[in-house]
């Protein structure tokens, strides 16, 4: 039997699949689409079931401090330096020395992608944040806190959260 000249030829993928398919993948690779404000008393909450309550002699108000001053509680919060690194999620972590990006000599010392701290379950924020903590410096690590919050009557932060 002869195929008929006037028959429809098949495009193995169309042009709108294509486009859908690139989409889809973009939309894996930029947290943006993940962003998640907290208000305060949500990050209270989240941070609570952390257990950073006077972790390393910091109370849950440092923690609140230190998020708002360096994200204002934005988990996908990233901030361009100079030298070309970034400072990542809701408490600004610097990829020179903490998570790991495409860049190959980044120190990495979290064990973490710097994307990783952006999610707004927060978990490898949380975790990366308690290591930077646990240096001598501890909250004196973040300008942020050394500035906005050291030494300061922080109960406003904490008033009117509890669970």
């Amino acid at each position: 039997m002869e195929a008929r000249s006037g028959a429809p030829r098949r495009q193995l993928c169309p042009a709108g699949v294509m486009l859908l398919a690139l989409a889809s993948l973009l939309s894996c690779w930029l947290p943006s689409g993940q962003a998640k404000v907290y208000s305060r008393c949500e990050l209270f909450r989240v941070l609570q079931d952390f257990g950073l309550e006077g972790y390393r002699g910091y109370s849950l108000a440092d923690w609140l401090c230190l998020a708002y001053f360096t994200s204002g509680f934005d988990s996908a919060a990233v901030d361009h330096e100079a030298d070309g690194s970034t400072n990542n999620g809701i408490f600004q972590i610097n990829s020179r020395k903490w998570c790991k990006t495409l860049q190959e000599n980044t120190a990495n010392q979290c064990g973490t992608y710097c994307t990783d701290l952006l999610n707004p379950n927060l978990k490898s924020a949380v975790l990366c944040a308690m290591k930077i903590s646990q240096q001598p410096q501890g909250l004196r690590s973040w300008d942020a806190w050394k500035r906005h919050c050291m030494g300061k009557d922080l109960s406003d932060w904490v008033d009117g959260c509890d669970v």
